[in-house]
């Protein structure tokens, strides 16, 4: 099945667009798990991630669509770090979630390919066995081919910058040129990408990331882009609500996932949640964020 179509799969199967981001932090672990590392050791830090990710995972399973492991907090580990990566991405798999992996990859020519190569296909399909994986655009075309190459090949995914939740992304992605600005361009490539790989919902392999910061741009791409999966991160912490994130979906509900990650991974922080579940009962406060964010994207047709 084509990547596409099992996001809507997914989608459909959990009643849910909700993507939880797993980016484990150090100081922000439950005292259960951060206070088990007696000896700050990269590999006993590593351990503690599998294991908080993991049991996200197993709070997540069959309530949300899919899981977005951020590369970069297990690569401050160095190389215990990237183990553990690998572990909860098969774990995540394994519990049958599609997995998109943010690592904001992307090079030229056999690099690029290397990238795709090593990230792109779930399972056996890869080193790293990611459904998908977040992509920059900003080395133009010719660095994007090589990963659509590989998800056509691998029934894979790719999600591209097109406006970032961050406040200095129109730096770039604002700056007009040729009567357009970058980010319009970026998309008007994606939406030709996309024109003949579309899978039986109408979508392609060929995704994007809007933020929920910016809900006028992302209306706005949501019609430029009427064949790609929108993975919209900015949501909760970051500032962003249901309100900002609606139009980011089709009439069926589908094509866009939202991510959330500390507001979510580390709920039993937040203030409404602290008392009742706190870090005894971190696994706890993460379902009823869960629960919280399905029931204030549950305005779709799914």
């Amino acid at each position: 099945m084509k990547f596409a179509d099992r996001l809507a799969q997914a989608v459909r199967q959990s009643g849910s667009v909700t993507c939880v981001g797993l980016d484990p932090r150090r100081d922000q672990l439950p005292a259960g798990i951060r206070d088990g590392i007696p000896n700050n050791s990269p590999d006993q830090w590593a351990a503690a991630y599998t294991q908080f990710c993991t049991e996200i995972i197993d709070v997540a399973a069959g309530r949300v669509a899919c899981v977005k492991p951020q590369a970069a907090f297990f690569e401050q580990l160095g190389p215990a770090g990237t183990i553990a990566l690998g572990e909860v991405i098969a774990y995540a798999n394994r519990r049958g979630l599609i997995v998109i992996t943010d690592g904001k990859r992307n090079d030229i020519g056999s690099t690029a390919t290397a990238y795709a190569d090593a990230y792109l296909g779930a399972g056996n399909a890869s080193a790293w066995g990611s459904d998908s994986l977040t992509v920059s655009p900003y080395l133009g075309e010719d660095s994007l081919q090589p990963f659509v190459d590989v998800c056509d090949q691998r029934d894979a995914g790719i999600f591209v910058l097109v406006k970032t939740s961050n406040p200095g992304g129109g730096l770039l992605q604002d700056r007009q040129t040729d009567s357009q600005t970058v980010y319009q361009r970026v998309a008007e490539l994606i939406a030709q990408m996309n024109a003949d790989r579309r899978g039986d919902n109408g979508y392609g392999p060929v995704g994007a990331v809007v933020g929920a910061t910016y809900p006028e741009q992302l209306a706005e791409m949501r019609a430029a882009m009427p064949t790609s999966w929108i993975l919209v991160p900015g949501f909760g912490a970051q500032g962003g609500g249901a309100d900002d994130v609606k139009h980011a979906f089709d009439d069926a509900g589908l094509g866009a996932v939202v991510n959330s990650s500390r507001h979510i991974i580390f709920a039993h922080r937040r203030a409404e949640f602290a008392d009742k579940f706190g870090d005894a009962k971190w696994q706890d406060a993460v379902s009823a964020a869960i629960d919280e964010m399905n029931q204030a994207l549950s305005f779709g047709s799914l």
